[in-house]
C-alpha cells in the first residue's frame, strides 16, 4: 500500500514542486484547500479525514506576502496562516493515526535584520515588526501543545529561486535597467511594517543606510525541495530548520548576478526615492530587496545535508533557462 502525504496550500511554485516530488517517491497525495479537492478549510470534518492516516503532513497554506502591505492584505497574511495551522493541529491532535511527520512552512524573515553575522537556528535573534510577528505567531501555532507521535517541523525559507512571484521581480527589475544596488534610505512615515497579533512589535517603516551591502539569503527550488526530503529522511531533525543556501551574498552581487543572467550590461542604482514608486507600480513591498537577511542553514549542514546549487551564479543561470523555455 502506498504512503500518503497530504499537502495543504500546495498550488504555489513551492507545493507544486514539492507534491510532484513527493508523488515521485511514491505516495498518494490528499490536497487541503479552498476548493479541495480532497478537503476543505471551510469543512473541519474533511480537514481530519484528510490528515488521519497520513504519514506526511505539508502545510504551505497562506496568503502570498507578493502584495502592498494595506490593512486588509495585513489581516488577510496572519489569518490565513493562523487559522490553517490551528485547525491542522486539531486535526492532528483528533487523529487515531497521525502523521509521523508535520512540515510547516515558515520564513527567514523571523530573524533581525542582520549586517554584522549570520543567524542560524540556535544562535539567531528575531526581529521585529510586521513579517516577523506574522512568523512568531505562525510558528507558536504550529509548536502549540503536545503531539507525541508527530515531528513537528518549522521550514524557515529565505527566498526561494524559481518561476516564483519573487524571481520573477527580481528579474524583470534587471531587465528593465534597474538591475543596480538598491540603496534604503530616508522614506515618508509609513505603519505599514508596524507589529500585529496577540503581542505586536516594532513601529514605524526602520531605514537603515546599507548601501546596497544588505545580505540577501536564498535557496534554489530543487534544494528546497531536496532539503524537504532530507528532513524526511532524518528523525533526528525537528523544531526550525533553515532553508536557504549557505552562500548568501549581498545585495550589490545579487543584481550582478542578476544582470549576466538576463543579458543586460548596465543596471541603475536604485534609491529608496526611486525603488519606492516602482514597487508601488509592482504591488509589492521594498521590505523584499531592502531588509539585510543573512541566514545560514546550520542544522541542515550538521546533518549532512548537500545542496546541489550553493552557487548564486549557477542557481541563478539555471533558473533563467527554466523560466525562458
Amino acid at each position: 500500500m502506498s504512503p500518503v502525504a497530504t499537502v495543504a496550500g500546495g498550488s504555489g511554485f513551492v507545493g507544486r514542486a514539492i507534491v510532484e516530488a513527493l508523488r515521485s517517491d511514491g505516495y498518494a497525495v490528499r490536497f487541503i484547500g479552498r476548493a479541495g479537492p480532497d478537503a476543505r478549510w471551510d469543512d473541519l470534518d474533511s480537514v481530519r479525514r484528510a490528515v488521519e492516516g497520513s504519514d506526511i503532513l505539508v502545510n504551505l497554506a497562506g496568503k502570498s506576502v507578493d502584495c502592498r502591505y494595506t490593512e486588509r492584505n495585513r489581516d488577510e497574511i496572519l489569518h490565513s496562516r493562523i487559522a490553517t495551522t490551528g485547525m491542522l493541529r486539531d486535526a492532528v491532535a483528533a487523529a487515531s493515526r497521525p502523521p509521523a511527520l508535520w512540515l510547516n512552512a515558515s520564513t527567514a524573515t523571523i530573524y533581525r535584520y542582520a549586517l554584522d553575522h549570520p543567524q542560524t537556528e540556535d544562535g539567531g535573534e528575531l526581529g521585529e515588526g510586521f513579517s516577523v510577528d506574522v512568523a512568531r505567531a505562525w510558528e507558536s501555532e504550529l509548536f502549540e501543545g503536545s503531539l507525541p507521535a508527530t515531528r513537528r517541523v518549522a521550514l524557515r525559507m529565505a527566498i526561494v529561486l524559481g518561476d516564483g512571484p519573487a524571481t520573477g521581480m527580481l528579474f524583470r527589475l534587471a531587465r528593465w535597467g534597474l538591475g543596480g544596488p538598491q540603496y534604503d534610505g530616508r522614506w515618508f512615515a509609513h505603519r505599514r511594517y508596524r507589529g500585529i497579533g496577540p503581542h505586536p512589535t516594532g513601529g514605524p517603516a526602520p531605514w537603515h543606510r546599507s548601501r546596497g551591502r544588505q545580505r540577501f539569503s536564498w535557496i534554489h527550488l530543487d534544494d528546497a525541495v531536496g532539503a524537504v526530503r532530507f528532513i524526511r529522511d532524518h528523525p533526528d531533525i525537528a523544531g526550525a530548520v533553515n532553508l536557504a543556501s549557505p552562500n548568501p551574498v549581498d545585495n550589490r552581487t545579487l543584481m550582478q548576478t542578476l544582470r549576466r543572467a538576463v543579458g543586460m550590461p548596465l543596471g541603475l542604482a536604485a534609491p529608496r526615492f526611486v525603488l519606492e514608486p516602482a514597487m508601488w507600480a509592482l504591488r509589492t513591498e521594498p521590505e523584499l530587496v531592502l531588509k539585510s537577511r543573512w541566514v545560514v542553514p546550520a542544522r541542515l549542514q550538521a546533518a549532512g545535508f548537500t545542496f546541489g546549487h550553493p552557487d548564486l551564479d549557477e542557481a541563478v543561470a539555471d533558473v533563467w533557462r527554466t523560466m525562458r523555455r
